[in-house]
């Protein structure tokens, strides 16, 4: 059997959106931003390595495999020019992505991003890589959001039916065990952040029980942050009206240079 990448493809427009969930979702998760879109933009919401239907990929689990995936199913696909979007553990996934090749994404959308700091609910993904029943995932889902959030009854179903496939409930419990080592995740160094030159906006809730938004701060001043008020973690599932209105917003914005810093003289 070929093992492949998933993605489910909409849209017809010059410029193309790629959608990266977050740990244990599935590309499905992003249908209600999708419809909020301008009609003209062509999305590619992908399962990401070990989710749904990329369960097989093979490597599936770290960060940088997603990133390597994904870029190279892009190439695949002759995309050039993205406009990258990702949420949690598919934000970690899109800046490794726009670090490793820059020139090909024109903006960059980082919703409650992996990677931005050590500070990780270990617990609260462990369970969740465990859910089993609708009930369970709902559960989850809902320890993940805001007070205001609405319910998630069709994503726990959704959740529910791509867990029942063969391998993928222990795949989730795998990367959610590595992911959460000593309830402290993997980190993308500050400095590598200050060389990404296409618009950055990363937006993250108030409320985020999984990570911190104080993991916004010390950002480089050309990246744009923008606080959810009572929003929690599942920001693609609490305000896809809002979530769809960024990312639009963040592609019209145009790249700043970035400017060498002074070498300082000694002697």
């Amino acid at each position: 059997m070929i093992s492949s990448l998933h993605a489910t493809e909409q849209g017809v427009g010059s410029k193309t959106i790629v959608l990266l969930h977050g740990f244990g979702g599935c590309s499905d998760g992003w249908r209600d931003v999708v419809a909020s879109l301008a009609p003209s933009m062509r999305t590619l919401a992908y399962d990401l390595p070990g989710h749904g239907l990329s369960l097989d990929f093979p490597g599936a689990g770290p960060a940088k495999v997603a990133a390597r995936a994904v870029l190279a199913d892009l190439a695949a696909r002759a995309v050039k020019r993205i406009h990258l979007v990702g949420h949690s553990m598919g934000g970690a996934v899109a800046t490794l992505m726009a670090l490793a090749e820059p020139e090909k994404v024109a903006s960059l959308t980082l919703l409650a991003p992996g990677g931005f700091g050590p500070e990780i609910n270990g617990p609260l993904l462990r369970r969740y890589a465990c859910a089993r029943s609708p009930s369970e995932i709902r559960a989850c889902l809902a320890a993940m959001s805001g007070p205001r959030a609405r319910p998630f009854d069709h994503a726990a179903d959704t959740l529910c039916g791509m867990r029942q496939r063969p391998g993928q409930l222990e795949k989730l419990v795998e990367i959610a065990a590595a992911m959460t080592r000593d309830d402290r995740q993997g980190v993308i160094p500050r400095d590598q952040l200050e060389r990404l030159a296409m618009p950055v906006m990363v937006v993250w809730g108030s409320d985020d029980a999984v990570l911190p938004f104080t993991q916004a701060d010390d950002l480089p001043a050309r990246f744009h942050v923008h606080h959810v008020l009572e929003a929690g973690h599942m920001l693609v599932e609490e305000a896809p009206d809002l979530v769809a209105n960024i990312i639009q917003r963040n592609m019209s914005r145009r790249a700043r240079p970035i400017r060498p810093r002074l070498a300082t003289a000694t002697g």
